[in-house]
């Protein structure tokens, strides 16, 4: 038992309670109120200062053993132009002379001299080693001729596959991040889940709703992630992304969806999610809909009868519109009347949709951070959609106002997780009649994203009963000018009562953890 006190502690329940005194036990909140009780007088204490705590953040939708993956490579984000990235290639060839081929990420047109994105030919000049940089939306990839000599006929014939450019879209690039995945070791695969993890641990992230399924072997990945979860400082929910509802069930999972299978339209990073009306700088091209409405339909039924939570990806208003009347059919075939079945990124949400997806009980888990992507700009945006279709970018106060359940992810490894960063932009919205108080940002990071995930029994909020997670801010956000949130500092992150001062631990360590578990390993799983 542990008394903390002389803090300022935000409750983040929908009534949101200010207190000065919480009690942990055994990892959990016993009390909390602006007194010391008797009976707790004698407890070891904490002096928190006057420091600020809020409950741990969540991440409601992140790609988690990809950006692990990307993150023990290169990350080609920041590079200025082709000669720079080509040295970070190099930089990391030279280091790692077994290495077979060399996975990177986040090459952008919006952010290198060249004001384009690179070609099969510039990565020749780049590097020999066999390479694939994934863009910075996740949803294509460019590859060398050193890949392209190993690429599989199903990548090279598939329509999405440009042989001259080197660029893989649609279900060229699942199919090459498939091949690719699948020459992975497992070790590697298990120490970049633990330095990830740590990661994000530092940034105050204690639930992970990670979609996991992109073509290893066996779904080794999906069954990685289960048996090593508990290794993990974080408390994780898996999400399969496959259609195949029967896989779930036997694995005896709960949850469905994700991105890749369960992607129903593309991006707007390649102009092809999928809009009811044209792209403003193409008539010609409206995007695309992976699926007919009868097989989205078809697989929502079967997985809402098997009781599965799904959750599915949509960013045009065409392919939001498909969800919505998919989850429609799904619970007028059979009702469940607590499903909290998710949408993913929901970026035009038109009015309409909103009041449908509202009266069905749906979740929305959005992604603040692409509201300023430097990867993406506004003005990209603006030239494809159209000032006035571009201002209705993640309409988040109407989402709320209509009744919605919203809760906020970074889409990693596409954005970097940074939940003081997403609270920022959800307060900030570039729309001002879109923004939300501090208090609701807070809460969909918090509270509102353990309720996504039928979690609000264990955390998400600062009261008795709860898991004693909890991040100790350098000030109070609700006492910070708007505009500056953005400079909030973590200054300390406690899960279940301790803090966090752990290291990444390796594929071993984190086997090890994994088999022996934490005091508190049961109640976080």
């Amino acid at each position: 038992m542990q008394l903390f006190r002389n803090g300022v502690f935000l409750s983040c329940e929908d009534q949101n309670r200010v207190f000065h005194y919480l009690v942990e036990d055994k990892g959990r909140i016993v009390y909390t109120g602006d007194t010391m009780p008797p009976a707790y007088q004698n407890a070891p204490s904490v002096d928190l200062k006057g420091q600020c705590v809020v409950p741990a953040f969540a991440d409601t939708h992140l790609h988690f053993e990809s950006y692990a993956l990307f993150n023990g490579t290169v990350d080609v984000r920041d590079a200025v132009d082709f000669a720079q990235m080509g040295a970070l290639l190099r930089t990391w060839a030279e280091s790692h002379p077994k290495a077979k081929f060399l996975p990177a990420y986040g090459c952008s047109a919006h952010t290198v001299a060249e004001g384009r994105l690179p070609e099969r030919a510039d990565l020749d000049r780049m590097v020999s080693l066999p390479t694939l940089i994934v863009k910075y939306d996740g949803h294509a990839a460019v590859a060398n001729s050193a890949l392209f000599d190993q690429f599989p006929s199903e990548v090279t014939s598939d329509p999405g596959c440009d042989l001259r450019t080197g660029w893989l879209s649609q279900n060229a690039f699942y199919r090459g991040v498939n091949f690719i995945t699948q020459q992975v070791p497992v070790t590697s695969v298990l120490s970049g889940m633990s330095a990830a993890a740590h990661q994000l641990a530092r940034k105050g992230i204690g639930l992970l709703h990670a979609v996991e399924g992109v073509g290893y072997q066996n779904d080794i990945d999906v069954d990685s992630l289960r048996y090593m979860a508990p290794g993990l400082p974080q408390a994780i929910r898996i999400y399969f992304q496959t259609m195949d509802v029967d896989k779930v069930v036997r694995r005896k999972m709960k949850r469905i969806g994700g991105c890749f299978s369960l992607a129903l339209d593309g991006c707007f990073g390649s102009e092809d999610a999928a809009l009811k009306e044209p792209y403003a700088n193409n008539p010609a091209n409206s995007g695309f809909l992976a699926y007919t409405q009868e097989e989205v339909s078809a697989f929502c039924i079967k997985a809402n009868r098997a009781g599965l939570q799904i959750t599915m990806h949509a960013i045009g208003d065409a392919a939001v519109e498909q969800a919505v009347t998919a989850y429609e059919a799904a619970l007028a075939d059979f009702p469940r009347p607590d499903h909290r079945h998710i949408l993913i990124h929901g970026d035009l949400f038109p009015e309409e949709l909103q009041k449908r997806a509202a009266k069905l009980g749906l979740c929305v888990a959005v992604q603040p951070a692409f509201l300023d992507w430097r990867q993406e700009p506004a003005e990209y945006l603006e030239r494809i959609l159209g000032p006035e279709r571009a201002g209705r970018m993640l309409p988040l106060r109407s989402m709320l106002e209509k009744g919605l359940l919203l809760s906020a992810g970074s889409d990693a490894p596409c954005t970097i997780p940074n939940p003081i960063e997403s609270i920022h932009l959800c307060v900030n919205h570039p729309n001002p009649a879109e923004a939300v108080s501090v208090e609701d940002a807070l809460r969909m990071h918090t509270l509102w994203a353990a309720k996504t995930s039928f979690d609000e029994g264990d955390r998400g909020a600062l009261r008795e009963g709860l898991l004693c997670d909890f991040v100790v801010l350098d000030r109070n956000p609700l006492e910070v000018p708007k505009e500056a949130l953005r400079e909030l500092k973590i200054q300390s992150v406690w899960f279940g009562g301790k803090m966090y001062a752990s290291s990444p631990c390796g594929a071993a360590g984190l086997a090890r953890r994994a088999l022996t578990g934490r005091l508190f390993h049961g109640e976080r799983q």
